[in-house]
């Protein structure tokens, strides 16, 4: 019923192509993970929801997927070049912990963000520091193939000795945009790159090793080099990022691919990349990043008031190649839509048979769905009695997953089957749990109160909550509806907001955009 057709956007060549994986039942994916110096922002944790969304599509395709999500703890400078200190040594300054508890702290941090996401971890998780050797072994080998020099402080990459270096991000090489955002020093051209760092004369560096170009450590770009070919095979089928990575970072990678192997091919045959999240800002639109400043965690939006599932269901309201603008009223609008569709959820799991939830509800705790292999069999399970309007809307979801991920549309059938008359609670039931195994919004496990996230400045208890509702509610009994919406008001300004329904009145928490 699921065909195998799959069109994915290649950053390399810039064409929607239909993709065909190297081997016809299983998909090799490498994911460039994050450097365990600080908090990942929520714009860093778009690229992981992204890349959830393409292997959760992949599984929904009948693919088996192994996927390597890497954890940079050494190399990476604070520009993404060539330039500025360790990050992770000037994390240890700044916090005042050894270079290891920053990376240990950082990590569990950076894994605790996926799982609140309900992001399905990878297969395995490739940490930089356990890979050092290996990454001395490659950079002997791209010494030896004449496309490295050395100079003072350390080994180089030299771009002019690969084939189009800088095809990936359209770079202009004669015209100087590839090096940038590099000092030229020594180098033999503004796109070559550090292969190998050596320390400072006199200097210990926190995080160092013995090389056969100095003590030091590795440059950030070798990394995803050595731990790709390694647990993926020297060509393996997609690459994904930020689409920051796309004009440094992936170009140096590839660089170093073909240099290592002597062949003009990039390492990964797909090349993809998730668009920015971007504050308005009186100047204009800003990615957000830690740099400027402009950044938020995860856990600010849910200090704010705002569930995680809340941000993952904002996220996949657009395409992941579209920029999207933040705003807190755009995350209080998404609450709000999620909300209507648990309650409606509620209501219509009321009148569905028990066998229909426990199977919907086995099928998405699954172990084999965890663990990364194919849906078939689950989506058969589900679709076994399925009526040719249930298999229509299922065809419908795939043709919108088989366009580039297109959840913005899938977010649309789904509203659709929600609002469709025709289908039984039991139908509606087998296809929010089929649908929901690619949008990993836990529409049948998530009550619709739990979107109520206390702020961290709320100042009224529940307790006080519900009394102060009662007191409304008996005004309003008595015609009293000043003191009604005196109270209304109070209740306001406490960060609480009330909705009056035939049965009663509900409330809920504000998303409160700045702390007090």
């Amino acid at each position: 019923m699921i065909s195998k057709t799959l069109h994915l956007f290649n950053s390399l060549g810039r064409e929607l192509r239909e993709f065909t994986p190297i081997d016809p039942d299983h998909v090799r994916v490498y994911s460039c993970g994050p450097t365990v110096y600080n908090y990942a922002h929520i714009g860093n944790l778009r690229a992981y929801v992204f890349v959830d969304v393409l292997r959760r599509t992949l599984a929904w395709k009948g693919y088996d997927v192994t996927h390597v999500i890497n954890i940079t703890d050494v190399g990476h400078l604070t520009s993404d070049a060539d330039e500025g200190d360790d990050k992770m040594e000037a994390a240890a300054t700044r916090d005042q912990k050894s270079v290891w508890d920053i990376a240990a702290h950082y990590t569990l941090a950076f894994k605790n963000d996926l799982q609140r996401l309900n992001i399905l971890p990878p297969s395995l998780w490739s940490k930089a520091t356990d890979h050092i050797q290996e990454m001395i072994a490659f950079a002997k080998v791209l010494e030896r193939n004449g496309t490295t020099y050395m100079l003072e402080d350390g080994l180089y990459f030299d771009s002019s000795k690969v084939p189009e270096y800088g095809r990936l991000g359209l770079l202009n090489i004669e015209g100087q945009e590839a090096g940038k955002r590099v000092a030229y020093g020594g180098k033999k051209n503004l796109s070559d790159f550090a292969v190998w760092r050596k320390s400072p004369t006199n200097v210990k560096r926190l995080m160092e090793w013995q090389s056969p170009w100095g003590t030091g450590a590795p440059g950030w770009h070798l990394e995803c080099s050595v731990m790709a070919a390694k647990y993926l095979g020297k060509t393996f089928d997609i690459h994904t990022g930020g689409i920051d990575h796309r004009s440094v970072h992936h170009c140096n990678e590839i660089a170093q691919n073909q240099g290592y192997s002597q062949c003009s091919h990039p390492g990964a045959n797909w090349w993809m990349h998730n668009e920015f999240l971007v504050l308005r800002a009186e100047s204009g639109d800003e990615k957000m990043s830690k740099s400027s400043g402009n950044f938020l965690t995860l856990q600010s939006l849910v200090d704010r008031g705002i569930h995680p599932l809340v941000y993952r269901l904002f996220l996949l309201g657009a395409s992941y190649r579209s920029s999207i603008e933040f705003s807190w009223e755009a995350l209080a609008g998404t609450r709000a839509h999620l909300r209507r569709m648990l309650l409606r959820i509620a209501r219509i799991k009321e009148n569905a048979d028990n066998e229909t939830l426990q199977l919907a509800k086995a099928v998405t705790h699954d172990a084999h769905f965890q663990s990364g292999g194919p849906f078939t069999f689950l989506i058969e399970r589900l679709m076994n009695e399925a009526t040719e309007e249930e298999r229509n809307y299922i065809l419908a979801v795939d043709q919108a997953l088989s366009n580039d991920l297109h959840t913005p549309e899938v977010l649309v059938i789904m509203g659709k089957i929600l609002d469709d008359p025709d289908l039984t609670p039991q139908a509606v039931i087998r296809l929010v749990a089929l649908v929901d195994l690619v949008l990993g919004t836990k529409l049948l496990d998530t009550d619709p109160d739990a979107l109520s996230v206390r702020p961290l400045s709320a100042s009224i208890s529940e307790e006080a909550i519900i009394q102060k509702i009662a007191e409304r509610t008996e005004a309003r009994a008595l015609r009293d509806f000043s003191r009604a919406d005196q109270i209304r008001g109070e209740l306001l300004a406490a960060g609480v907001e009330i909705k009056d329904t035939t049965e009663r009145t509900d409330w809920e928490w504000r998303v409160t955009p700045h702390e007090s």
